[in-house]
């Protein structure tokens, strides 16, 4: 099946989501990303990356160079950004308008991602009143593929005695954001950490006058930013 993106430029559902996958690992397609990195994030071998690559060079929507990875050309970085943007939107739109949970929209935005139709997704946007961030706290792109950026660190590397409020997760996984509404963490929530564990890096934390212990895996995957 093929998508056409514009008059010049036919897309697979894969390639956009090679696309998308270096778009994010290379920090919104500014660098350029190993075929190893790219492999392991798809969890597909190593050369496979490689001749999808090549396709894509072949389309202009990357510059390849052998043992220097991948980059997106200003093509290929609209494109990805167009398809975040979308991916972003849609699961505002489940969790805001079809009751699905934070942990629920991943899977369904993965499909719906791929819908070509530009006047669909501009009507969402403005529908959903033009949201500048996901339900994860990730960035949505504009029609432009600007984005708005959040001041933010990982929850590790607070000290104690401080406080901050979370503001995104890096693991977007069905099982860490399960594991975040149980603990009562989400995205606005003040958060106190009371003490830091130099041996493990686990921590103490206050969160709505009750405390909670976290280990180093959880705070590496949250962001926050401080409270002055």
């Amino acid at each position: 099946m093929y998508l056409c993106i514009s008059k010049t430029v036919r897309m697979t559902h894969s390639e956009e989501n090679y696309l998308k996958t270096i778009y994010h690992l290379g920090n919104y397609g500014v660098q350029s990303v190993s075929t190893n990195a790219i492999a392991e994030q798809m969890e597909t071998k190593a050369s496979s990356v490689t001749d999808m690559v090549k396709k894509l060079a072949e389309k202009d929507l990357v510059n390849y160079k052998k043992y220097q990875g991948a980059k997106l050309t200003e093509v290929g970085k609209k494109i990805a950004s167009t398809i975040v943007r979308k991916h972003r939107l849609w699961e505002v739109f489940l969790v805001e308008n079809l009751n699905f949970s934070w942990d629920e929209v991943h899977d369904v935005a993965e499909q719906l991602e791929h819908i070509q139709s530009k006047k669909l997704i501009d009507q969402l946007d403005a529908f959903l009143n033009f949201p500048t961030h996901d339900p994860h706290g990730d960035p949505i792109p504009d029609k432009e593929g600007n984005f708005k950026k959040t001041d933010k660190i990982l929850l590790s590397q607070m000290d104690h005695n401080t406080s901050c409020i979370c503001v995104g997760v890096k693991d977007s996984s069905s099982d860490f954001l399960k594991y975040l509404d149980r603990n009562s963490i989400a995205l606005g929530t003040e958060i106190v950490v009371i003490s830091k564990e130099s041996f493990d890096g686990s921590m103490m934390l206050q969160i709505d006058n009750c405390r909670k212990a976290i280990s180093k895996e959880v705070s590496n995957n949250l962001y926050v930013k401080s409270v002055l």
